[in-house]
């Protein structure tokens, strides 16, 4: 580790952490491929969240407890070559007893996948435009239309809460998953009434964490 890499990392302690007290790792945390919810961030979203995720927390399996802390976040980029874009989170925890079962898993590679909270502003169909936070169009994520499988782009981060290590990955390719902010049940196909689409809107609004 050198110099640079510890000032950033002693930017989030309460007192100037030496070298050999802190373990480091990286974690390419969400990416602009298509996942298996037919989901994907654009590139522009991917920045937003290298600044964002700078100071958030590294929980276990999203629980938003004290206790799931893990590690931090002390700086994050966007990488990768051609088309291919993944947000990299470079993260660190101290190395202390209690830390040194979670380093030997990362080590050893049974602790790698990670998924991140956050939120986004807009989530628009890739078949005909609609922003999913504002109306629900007739177009449902891995169906294929006229020979075009819809999936939906996250664009526009409003926040990033944590990431979290997790078993399942959502990207085999990036080795990660993601997730959203609130849970709730997909809208149904045949309900198409006026009472039926406001409450779409309002869960997709949930769903993507719309401002």
């Amino acid at each position: 580790m050198d110099d640079a890499e510890l000032a950033l990392i002693n930017q989030q302690t309460l007192r100037p952490m030496a070298a050999d007290e802190v373990y480091t790792f990286r974690l390419a945390a969400c990416g602009n491929l298509i996942d298996r919810d037919f989901e994907r961030f654009t590139e522009k979203t991917l920045e937003q969240f290298a600044t964002m995720f700078v100071g958030c927390t590294v929980l276990r399996d999203h629980q938003w407890l004290a206790g799931a802390q893990t590690a931090r976040v002390y700086a994050a980029s966007v990488e990768g070559d051609g088309e291919v874009k993944h947000l990299v989170l470079r993260c660190y925890m101290p190395r202390t007893a209690e830390t040194a079962p979670v380093i030997a898993a990362l080590d050893s590679g049974i602790m790698r996948e990670c998924s991140v909270g956050v939120a986004v502003r807009h989530a628009y169909c890739s078949i005909c435009g609609a922003d999913q936070t504002e109306t629900v169009c007739s177009h449902y994520p891995g169906r294929e239309y006229d020979g075009q499988v819809c999936h939906f782009d996250l664009d526009d981060a409003a926040d990033a809460y944590e990431v979290s290590l997790v078993a399942v990955p959502a990207q085999p390719d990036a080795g990660v998953v993601k997730s959203k902010r609130y849970g709730g049940e997909e809208p149904q196909a045949e309900e198409d009434d006026q009472e039926c689409r406001r409450r779409k809107i309002a869960l997709e609004r949930q769903r993507y964490g719309g401002m």
